[in-house]
């Protein structure tokens, strides 16, 4: 081969090498933007803004058919009297919001509040929640937290529209009657990774509590471990990561039996420091695993901000709000006008 005709295929190499590396890099970044639009077109880390008679608290979120669903806690001060409810609203943006639905009754012995998580069981959908018991509670009362009387309900739906009345959960197991079952809140419910068909219920009672069931009948009482309140739990190939809230922060554990559980990563406050509506506390993450998602690739947590003040300073049935933030890998969390 001539001198000549071997510059020119080295450059004809190298210009197809570089036109090659820019192609790609062009496809990834256009990708990389794609998977994220959903997110980054949020203008605020403020999902539903609390104010003086109104509270947005424990969020719990289900993704389908491209829609988020989202349902929590809903506390309203009604000429003095403070009522808790659980409601609901849905999204395919993130950003627009249809209007908050009321789904159960108003009455402080009940206060049906904290979903947990929706789950799909026997064709059909099943969110589980608490009750909140505040009987008399008025409005300039010293914060008041439900009563012993507190227990954990499903209600069951064909459409995400239409719920069931709610159903108590026997989870301390069939001989134990409801007046001995002791104060329980925070539900969440989650299959076994291991064994289709059995499904574990995890509640705040000594910590968390864990019980498991293969009708949502019949419960079987397993065990308690050392956890904060407002448990959500995924299921990551071998392994649990659970979220829980200890006094003030989101923290993550995992296990790969449900028995041993270790801390995993740092205390999560997100932009508290500079979030006024958030500096009394930042609680009660609920994770969803969307990376696999067009337009998102993220885990995905929605949580509530109480403040300026302290909860048991009064911004706890007020000035509460739901946030959103979002992570690659449970560790390092963006959100909107970082």
């Amino acid at each position: 081969m001539e001198y000549s005709q071997m510059i020119f295929r080295g450059l004809f190499i190298t210009k197809l090498s570089y036109s090659l590396t820019c192609f790609i890099f062009f496809i990834y970044f256009n990708h990389s933007n794609a998977q994220n639009k959903i997110l980054e077109e949020i203008n605020s880390p403020v999902i539903f803004k609390g104010d003086e008679r109104t509270a947005y608290r424990d969020p719990a979120v289900l993704f389908h058919n491209d829609r988020f669903y989202l349902f929590f806690t809903l506390v309203k001060n009604e000429s003095g009297k403070i009522f808790s409810y659980t409601a609901c609203s849905d999204s395919s943006d993130l950003r627009k919001w249809s209007q908050v639905k009321i789904l159960t009754p108003r009455d402080q012995n009940l206060n049906y509040c904290s979903p947990g998580n929706v789950i799909r069981y026997d064709e059909k959908w099943v969110l589980c929640l608490q009750t909140y018991p505040r009987q008399g509670y008025n409005s300039g009362d010293k914060v008041r937290y439900g009563d012993a009387n507190s227990r954990i309900f499903i209600m069951k739906s064909n459409d995400l529209e239409n719920w069931s009345n709610p159903e108590l959960l026997k989870v301390k197991g069939p001989t134990i009657s409801e007046d001995k079952m002791g104060r329980m809140i925070d539900p969440y419910l989650i299959e076994d990774k291991d064994e289709e068909g059995k499904w574990w219920c995890f509640y705040k009672q000594n910590g968390v509590s864990m019980s498991y069931t293969y009708d949502f009948i019949n419960w079987n009482y397993f065990g308690n471990n050392e956890s904060g309140e407002n448990v959500c739990v995924l299921k990551d190939e071998n392994e649990y990561t659970m979220f829980h809230s200890p006094s003030n922060g989101i923290g993550i554990k995992r296990s790969y039996n449900l028995k041993d559980w270790n801390s995993f990563g740092s205390l999560i406050t997100l932009g508290q420091k500079d979030w006024d509506w958030a500096k009394g506390r930042l609680t009660a993450g609920a994770v969803v695993d969307l990376r696999n998602i067009k337009g998102i690739g993220k885990y995905v947590m929605f949580f509530h901000g109480s403040g300026p003040n302290k909860e048991t300073e009064g911004d706890f049935d007020k000035n509460s709000s739901i946030g959103i933030a979002w992570s690659s890998d449970l560790v390092n969390w963006e959100w909107p006008n970082k």
